[in-house]
């Protein structure tokens, strides 16, 4: 038995087609769903979303956004989504060692929230990559 997996930003479809299971990083912590989860509709927080394809695991890294899960379909609206498999692992080092500069840097309170908001996402790639390696 498997689940459909759609994961959309505003720009494009990520994934579209069949998986065995997907952990699920959401506000509230991280949820596993295997074929026949109770229908919920959850906030999806940045972090990385896991997708089992057989006995292969898969990462991709999500910046937020929500997600809905019923009849074996997983929908998930993010603002924007990268697989592991995408990401530069050498690029997103130095975003995260760029995004921890600028939080050190950062005056008043705007400029720490976008700060601590830009690393939680770097933190995010980082980790969809080596995920995978």
């Amino acid at each position: 038995m498997t689940l459909n997996l759609c994961v959309l930003t505003p720009n494009r479809i990520v994934w579209d087609s069949e998986v065995k299971e997907i952990i699920l990083s959401t506000n509230s912590g991280q949820i596993g769903v295997l074929p026949n989860h109770a229908p919920i509709a959850t906030a999806v927080d940045i972090g990385i979303l896991r997708i089992r394809l057989k006995d292969q695991w898969l990462t991709m890294a999500l910046m937020g956004g929500f997600a809905r899960i019923g009849n074996n379909e997983i929908t998930v609206l993010v603002n924007d989504a990268e697989k592991g498999s995408d990401i530069d692992p050498q690029e997103a080092q130095e975003t995260l060692e760029i995004a921890e500069a600028s939080l050190r840097k950062a005056e008043g309170k705007r400029q720490i929230i976008e700060a601590n908001l830009a690393l939680r996402r770097a933190r995010t790639r980082v980790e969809a990559v080596s995920a995978i390696s």
